[in-house]
C-alpha cells in the first residue's frame, strides 16, 4: 500500500469495526476507503469503497490506483 503515499493521501486504520472506520473516513472526507482482510493474503484482492455511492467492489491490489484514477476523472 505505501506505493500509493505519492500518489494519493492515504490512511491507515485498523482500530474499531470496519463500519465504525467507514463512518469515521466519511466524516474527514475521505472518497475511497480500501480494505485489506484475510482474503487479501490468499489472492492479492481487496475492498474499494467509494465513499458517494457507497459501492464496493473487489479488485487486485494492482489495479487500486487505476480505479481511483478512473473514479475522479469520473470515467
Amino acid at each position: 500500500m505505501n506505493k500509493y503515499r505519492g500518489d494519493f493521501k492515504c490512511f491507515y486504520e485498523e482500530k474499531d469495526t470496519i463500519g465504525k472506520r467507514y463512518r469515521r473516513m466519511d466524516a474527514i472526507g475521505a472518497p475511497f476507503c480500501v480494505t485489506i482482510d484475510h482474503q487479501t493474503k490468499e489472492d492479492n484482492t481487496v475492498t474499494i469503497r467509494h465513499r458517494d455511492s457507497m459501492k464496493q467492489e473487489r479488485i487486485h491490489i494492482d489495479r487500486i490506483g487505476e480505479v481511483v484514477q478512473k473514479a475522479i476523472r469520473g470515467v
